[in-house]
């Protein structure tokens, strides 16, 4: 198993309201959810109108399968209306010690 989390840091250009905000974050959260293999969730920012961050994990089978879904999650968020990406931060998670059970 291979999992990549990804550090997500928006701005959002036109939100002059915490609720503008969340119906943008909502939109691209909702939309990721719906991928295969994808979790998303904002993780900070909360209380930010114009700034959000998403955290993203990724599982796959091969690390090869893992990293085109990432850049495919990358290329969604870059083209996402209303939102500048500040940055994107990747993380692989080391699943070697993980116990089965």
């Amino acid at each position: 198993m291979h999992v990549l989390s990804l550090r997500v840091d928006l701005r959002i250009e036109d939100a002059s309201s915490l609720k503008a905000k969340r119906s943008v974050v909502q939109s691209i959260v909702r939309t990721l959810d719906g991928w295969k293999a994808v979790a998303v969730s904002e993780v900070d920012a909360l209380e930010l109108w114009q700034r959000a961050v998403l955290g993203i994990a990724i599982v796959g089978g091969t690390p090869g399968h893992v990293e085109d879904v990432a850049e495919s999650v990358e290329r969604y968020i870059w083209s996402a209306a209303g939102v500048e990406v500040l940055s994107i931060e990747q993380s692989w998670a080391d699943t070697s010690e993980w116990e089965r059970v």
